[in-house]
């Protein structure tokens, strides 16, 4: 799968996504060195590319173009993926697949801007100028594997004067992107931002799913129904780190969401852990379209705690280790900038796709103990040693062979 993932379809053209995937920024620049001197390199065996372009023309053959171009190639690889039996979708409460959202800044200065970016006036005059996304990625519970889809770029919008925002974005992204996920049963989890009646309506005219974060201070009607009312309760007691932690459920069914007799009608659930000296560690509540049962509220919490994985397990990733999402590769004038993300997201993409799948990735991996030593151990050797292909490169980090003697 690993050849069909990274020389096939979805990087049939020579772009400099090869830089995201060997997390490298160097990496062209070393393989036109090997070329020199040896007449060929790795972007020839390991990528399929027959000629490497130069950075100038990289940026100016994306700049202009539409990101929405390569939104296939991420169900693409998720399908490969579950193709390959692995379970990451349909695999919570009995046949759903939960897919987080939320929207990250991947781009900020003070200086240079162009006619894409947003921008933040702060108090003593000085502007951020800035570029955001709206994300969503597939998670599971007791997983750190995340998948992330094609995301929604917040940008200036023909025919109207306000500035583009993370909650007009998803609107967009469940219209251009969510139907390609349909037939994965999807529950859209999310902070207290889409906890609006408009959002949930939308999902559930698709016939889909939610759980989202809800704060009493923004659903003050809400709150008040809920004092007149007797929850449902299931408690448990856990053995967290050696210790003892009580793990309080409640749940109450049809609760307005708003005021206003067209109000939408939502089934609110909450979690408080208190540990054994008596200190609530933890509290949140939830609204969802799924009914809480006695039988399901401990799986449903635990899904709905998931949505912070998008947060810790992709942008985080993405940010510090090893993506460096935040780094200005290309501001370009147009596009380049959400193409270059974009390279970048698959990248992580499909990293996690042959930690899934590959059984040479994963032995490769194991071989090398951490992570950022695997890829230390890629840059080093595809340096110095031209690969005729993914194998030949797997099976060297697995099994290290020693050259023969001078």
């Amino acid at each position: 799968m690993l050849k069909k993932i990274l020389c096939g379809r979805t990087i049939r053209r020579e772009l400099r996504i090869t830089m995201f995937f060997m997390q490298h920024p160097s990496f062209l620049d070393f393989q036109r060195h090997l070329y020199d001197n040896l007449g060929k390199n790795n972007t020839q065996g390991l990528f399929g590319m027959k000629k490497i372009p130069t950075d100038n023309h990289i940026r100016n053959m994306l700049d202009g173009a539409d990101p929405d171009y390569f939104a296939q190639h991420f169900f693409d690889i998720i399908a490969d993926v579950v193709r390959s039996k692995v379970s990451i979708v349909k695999n919570v409460l009995g046949g759903y697949t939960l897919i987080a959202l939320d929207g990250t800044e991947y781009y900020t200065s003070h200086k240079l801007s162009c006619p894409t970016c947003s921008k933040r006036e702060h108090k003593d005059g000085t502007i951020d100028y800035f570029h955001s996304y709206f994300g969503a990625a597939i998670v599971k519970p007791n997983s750190h594997r995340v998948f992330c889809l094609p995301a929604e770029f917040m940008r200036p919008q023909d025919g109207t004067a306000k500035q583009d925002c993370e909650f007009n974005a998803s609107k967009r992204w469940f219209t251009r992107v969510a139907p390609a996920y349909a037939k994965y049963n999807p529950i859209y989890l999310g902070d207290d931002l889409y906890a609006k009646q408009c959002t949930c309506e939308m999902i559930l005219a698709r016939g889909e799913n939610f759980i989202f974060t809800c704060k009493d201070s923004s659903h003050k009607t809400l709150a008040e129904y809920r004092k007149g009312v007797s929850a449902s309760k299931h408690n448990e007691i856990k053995i967290i780190d050696g210790k003892k932690c009580a793990y309080n459920y409640s749940w109450i069914l049809n609760l307005p969401i708003r005021d206003g007799d067209d109000a939408l009608f939502v089934n609110w659930i909450d979690l408080t852990i208190v540990n054994s000296a008596g200190k609530t560690t933890y509290h949140s509540s939830f609204v969802t379209s799924l009914t809480p049962t006695k039988k399901n509220i401990v799986e449903l919490i635990a899904c709905a705690r998931t949505r912070w994985k998008i947060e810790n397990e992709t942008f985080n990733v993405l940010k510090n280790n090893g993506y460096h999402l935040e780094h200005n590769y290309g501001h370009g004038h147009a596009t380049l900038s959400s193409i270059l993300v974009t390279f970048n997201l698959l990248a992580f993409c499909m990293h996690n796709a042959c930690d899934a799948v590959e059984k040479q990735w994963q032995e490769a991996r194991k071989a090398c103990g951490p992570r950022n030593v695997f890829f230390i151990t890629l840059w080093s050797i595809t340096r110095f040693l031209v690969f005729p292909s993914w194998n030949s490169l797997m099976n060297t980090i697995i099994a290290p062979k020693s050259f023969p003697p001078p």
